[in-house]
């Protein structure tokens, strides 16, 4: 018999095209789509109208999911995941930003959603593998280890970092040996309905939005004054939740009399009395820490990471970071070789030993030369 394996079908071009492979490959393929985000519903947390609702392009990357499957003959489930999206990725997205931090909802998205709700409703259809279009890969060497995808640009690793053994078992990844420029010819070559839609840059299940707009929707402004560092006030932000540590864009701060022509880039916060802080130059020295510390620490294999000379990214897509992970008491603390740019608590720090994702945490506070900075 064929091994039956669920895919998830997002209406994209890398799940589409991951579907395809498997049915070459001689699986039974079943599509599921999911439904995390309530946009029928058209309101906020608080019952009001939610303006942003009708920039979400559920609905359409259903019908391009729904395409897709016709055109492989697969079937497709399309499958209600919005309680367990709120209950598990939304709330914390809210409460962090509450707190002036800057999350990553797409890594809860995948504990949660992904490779949690979604890998027991396959189990239920009686899978035997569970499949999605993310750039990595899996191999067993005595347990499962976690790779980083081929194409170094489109490696996916950073968002499954808080990842089980258990949760990556029966799992596939099937282009994760390709490069986006081969899963594009790919699904041009199978007239996949995908092949040129454009990758989503929005917020994992919610879409493409108008960030600020969407964010106000469920957290209350609360404006404050802008300062440099050495204390003037410069201008007025519209409340720290808006802002993360390294940002240009935005600020509103420009052609100050007594100051250089030069950017503004945010470097701190103080959420106790609502300042965001400010200073000039893209690589201004309290931009850059040589430390930090970690929350809700994963490690994906037994394999040693504490006390070894390892690399970390702090942002996707940045280019790897050497550092050593030592852990004192109960905290855990990554030291930089070198110092680096804009870490910035509330996001994740994933570690790797060449190809291999070894974890991460969460980013909690940042220090410079052993002074913590108003991160």
């Amino acid at each position: 018999m064929k091994k039956r394996v669920v895919v998830g079908l997002s209406g994209g071009v890398d799940s589409s095209v991951a579907a395809y492979l498997l049915k070459e490959a001689g699986y039974e393929v079943i599509g599921l789509f999911m439904v995390n985000w309530d946009s029928a519903a058209n309101r906020d947390v608080l019952g009001n109208p939610n303006i942003m609702e009708a920039t979400c392009p559920q609905e359409q990357d259903y019908q391009d999911a729904l395409n897709v499957a016709n055109h492989l003959d697969i079937p497709l489930e399309r499958v209600d995941f919005i309680e367990e999206y709120w209950n598990d990725v939304f709330k914390y997205f809210l409460e962090e930003y509450d707190k002036g931090r800057t999350p990553n909802p797409d890594i809860l998205c995948n504990k949660y959603i992904k490779f949690d709700a979604f890998k027991e409703h396959a189990e239920n259809l009686n899978a035997d593998y569970i499949a999605m279009g993310h750039y990595a890969r899996v191999k067993q060497n005595g347990e499962i280890r976690l790779l980083r995808g081929v194409d170094d640009n489109k490696d996916q690793t950073y968002f499954l970092s808080q990842l089980k053994q258990s949760q990556l078992e029966d799992v596939l990844f099937p282009v994760g040996h390709l490069s986006k420029t081969e899963v594009r010819t790919i699904a041009e070559e199978q007239k996949l309905p995908t092949a040129s839609k454009k990758d989503s840059t929005g917020i994992c299940f919610i879409g493409e939005r108008e960030f600020n707009l969407f964010l106000k929707n469920y957290l209350p402004a609360k404006p404050g004054e802008i300062k440099t560092l050495d204390g003037d006030v410069i201008g007025r932000h519209e409340g720290l939740m808006h802002y993360t540590i390294g940002q240009r864009k935005g600020l509103g701060i420009g052609g100050l009399k007594d100051y250089e022509n030069k950017p503004w880039f945010a470097v701190g916060k103080d959420l106790e009395t609502n300042t965001l802080y400010a200073a000039q130059g893209y690589h201004h020295p309290y931009l850059y820490s040589t430390s930090c510390t970690l929350e809700d620490v994963n490690l994906i294999t037994s394999e040693p990471v504490f006390d070894r000379e390892l690399t970390a990214k702090f942002r996707y897509r940045q280019a790897d970071k050497s550092v050593k992970i030592i852990k004192k008491d109960d905290t855990v603390h990554v030291v930089f070789d070198k110092p680096v740019r804009a870490v910035t608590p509330g996001q994740a720090c994933v570690f790797y030993d060449n190809e291999i994702c070894l974890g991460g945490g969460t980013i909690q506070t940042v220090y410079k030369d052993g002074t913590r900075l108003k991160y």
